[in-house]
């Protein structure tokens, strides 16, 4: 399976940072593929794009400031098949890659993804009193699978935080 390649550049407002890439992302080699995930609906819905955009246009959220990556690069059914040592590899990649691009915000898709990076064990929704990485704000935001159980509305409202704070460049 194919890893799904990051879409990272310099002066990016916001990085969105999974565990790691479905199955179907994949295969297709998009971002947030899954039809069950909500991923695309929650960034419009929230105002962070100007329209409902689809996972084959994730290339595109660059021009509006956004970019992906992963804490794991490689694609598997569920975070339980991640092993311990892909997630060691990857914490050492993801800080480098933060570090060399430096977005506004890193924006964690799910507390895991923030925990298994920071290895903090007390984490809240929206931006973090204290970056792990300095001069990168940090944000938590619900998984956007669709196995989470919290109401789409409480997701949407936490992902709205985010847009508050940044100035989409479609604005």
């Amino acid at each position: 399976m194919n890893e799904v390649a990051d879409h990272l550049d310099y002066g990016l407002q916001i990085v969105f940072i999974g565990f790691n890439p479905s199955l179907r992302s994949g295969e297709v080699g998009h971002h947030y593929a899954n039809p069950r995930n909500n991923f695309w609906r929650i960034l419009h819905k929230s105002g962070l794009t100007p329209r409902l955009y689809e996972a084959s246009e994730d290339r595109e959220l660059l021009k509006l400031g956004y970019g992906f990556t992963n804490i794991v690069a490689r694609p598997t059914r569920g975070v339980q098949d991640i092993s311990r040592e892909e997630y060691r590899a990857g914490r050492e990649i993801l800080k480098s890659k933060l570090e060399h691009f430096r977005p506004q915000v890193a924006c964690f898709v799910g507390k895991g993804v923030y925990t298994e990076l920071t290895r903090r064990t007390k984490v809240h929704w929206g931006f973090q009193p204290d970056s792990f990485m300095e001069g990168i704000h940090e944000f938590v935001a619900p998984s956007s699978s669709g196995l989470v159980r919290m109401p789409m509305e409480e997701i949407i409202e936490i992902y709205r935080r985010l847009k508050s704070f940044v100035s989409p460049e479609w604005e």
